[in-house]
């Protein structure tokens, strides 16, 4: 049985790799928005580490970045603040901009 070989893992725990799509969706979106702040999200099982980036009103977007240090050089280059979702949580804004997402009549 072949239940436990290792397999190779070429793009990581989510299968696709980090490419300059995402790093251009994140600039677009920083760049369309005003007062947008970066949250990192650490790895899970699931995926590599994630940059999430809330506006202003809530509204966000999420994209796979290489790791920490890489989001916070971004961040950085961009002069956006830049916050660890581990310590501080997610922003209230967000949460609000879901809800009223949620309560839009489609």
């Amino acid at each position: 049985m072949a239940w436990f070989r290792r397999r190779p893992r070429s793009s990581g725990p989510g299968g696709r790799p980090v490419d300059q799509a995402d790093l251009d969706h994140l600039t677009q979106f920083i760049r369309t928005r005003r007062g947008v702040e970066a949250f990192v999200e650490p790895r899970t099982t699931v995926t590599e580490t994630t940059v999430l980036l809330v506006a202003h009103d809530g509204e966000w977007t999420r994209r796979r970045i290489g790791s920490p240090e890489i989001a916070r050089r971004f961040a950085h280059q961009l002069s956006l603040p830049i916050y660890d979702v581990r310590l501080l949580g997610y922003p209230q804004r967000m949460r609000d901009y879901n809800a009223r997402q949620k309560r839009r009549p489609a």
